[in-house]
């Protein structure tokens, strides 16, 4: 028996403002950062478990003293107990009254959860000797859905429901495999689109990852001002040709009746999708826009707070492409709720992975997807940027525009010693 003796909270910040990479409409000015944490065990086997929740700068420190306020919680209980009962783990965390009563379950204390529940799953990965995609797809199905917690759901997907779907996702998971081993998953790249670039800088990258790293669709951003909007799309659409796919990013700045009148200007450039295009609060709300922008899709996800609103957008038919943040809701366990709302109501997951550690870590359950539950990587893609992947000990590895698997054991989101010492937020 081994028991939970440290968790250490580290607080790495990185001048992406500098570059304005990660800039957009919203967003001007952003510092990709990482509020991170590390739970140590008194296990002689030197396993520690990380997680993290990406963050554009200040606010690392709230979330920092949100896992830290939640130590007690987990230091001294049996490791073992927890990680052959995930569930125990998540109703420690999700249902301490007092905490839950911040949200509920949303916001920061819930993105906190997540990064230490990301930790106690990297544990169980790394004690499997597996990468954590795998690990979920060789999981029982029974076991793994007995983690998860349908509280708010039963309306939508029912346990057993996931449990079929899961069996399902066996048929063919080895030659899955062998095809996600051999060749990836499909990627796409936002690397051309802040707004802050310049049009040479933004044509020129659009230039780079289509023809030499061999993405097939790439992302802008929009919404400052339609003008330079129409100007940039023309220049993509030209940079890129017809053969590449092109979507756009509006990362919630419109109201909903801007949201109408700024997209359908946009139907000469044979876009993919619209992304965030207003409140990700406002369910109704981008009903309305999917179907007055028609045939343009909606996409988004990547701040809904929880598997509750996931259902009801869902259930409102609000976009055609869910997207998913690995840090934004509270672990392994809800994203992988996600992906079973999504296999439910026949929708592809393209999740987000825009911020440092988000494309190492969101790729573990694309792939889990692909290999153990909707068994095909049709219209699914993993956002890819092309930054601070060196600051990690296993970073994302891009081949002709695919994401390959992760082969080392865990998640995939343990940091560089040299980048712990250079980054570290120190006020």
């Amino acid at each position: 028996m081994s028991r939970i003796v440290g968790i250490d909270t580290y607080d790495f910040r990185f001048p992406t403002s500098n570059t304005l990479s990660g800039s957009d409409a919203m967003n001007p000015d952003p510092d990709y950062s990482s509020a991170y944490v590390k739970i140590s065990t008194d296990a002689d086997d030197g396993i520690t478990g990380v997680g993290f929740v990406f963050t554009i700068g200040r606010g690392n420190d709230v979330v920092c003293a949100a896992m830290k306020s939640m130590a007690h919680t987990l230091i001294g209980r049996d490791v073992e107990q927890l990680l052959d009962n995930m569930r125990l783990a998540w109703d420690l965390l999700v249902h301490d009254s007092q905490l839950r009563w911040l949200g509920p379950e949303k916001g920061v204390e819930h993105m906190a959860i997540g990064a230490l529940l990301s930790a106690l799953w990297d544990i169980k990965a790394k004690r499997a000797g597996l990468p954590l995609w795998r690990l979920l797809a060789e999981m029982d199905p029974e076991e793994l859905v007995a983690t998860l917690d349908f509280r708010y759901l039963s309306d939508a997907l029912r346990p057993e429901e996931a449990v079929d779907f899961l069996r399902d996702g066996q048929k063919g998971k080895e030659e899955r495999i062998a095809n996600l081993l051999a060749c990836g998953y499909p990627g796409y790249s936002t690397a051309p689109g802040w707004l802050g670039y310049s049009d040479e800088k933004m044509v020129s990258l659009c230039k780079e990852e289509t023809e030499k790293k061999g993405f097939k669709l790439v992302k802008l951003k929009v919404g400052r001002k339609i003008e330079d909007d129409i100007r940039r799309l023309g220049l993509a659409r030209d940079a890129i040709g017809s053969d590449v796919r092109l979507a756009v990013d509006a990362n919630q700045v419109w109201d909903v009746p801007t949201a109408i009148s700024w997209i359908n200007n946009f139907h000469d450039f044979d876009l993919s999708w619209v992304e965030e295009p207003t409140s990700p609060d406002d369910v109704i709300g981008h009903s309305t826009i999917a179907r007055a922008i028609n045939p343009i899709p909606v996409a988004t996800g990547e701040h809904l707070q929880n598997r509750i609103m996931f259902k009801q957008y869902l259930q409102m038919n609000a976009f055609s492409i869910m997207q998913v943040d690995a840090t934004r809701v509270a672990g392994p366990q809800e994203v992988i709720i996600e992906y079973l709302l999504a296999k439910k109501f026949n929708k592809p997951v393209c999740p987000h992975a825009g911020g440092v550690g988000l494309c190492e870590a969101v790729a573990h359950f694309a792939m889990f997807d692909y290999v153990a539950l909707s068994g095909t990587v049709e219209n699914r893609l993993i956002e890819y940027v092309d930054n601070q992947h060196e600051h990690f000990v296993n970073p994302t590895v891009i081949k002709n525009g695919n994401y390959m698997p992760q082969l080392a054991p865990g998640n995939g989101a343990e940091m560089t010693q040299a980048t712990a010492e250079k980054y570290l937020y120190r006020g």
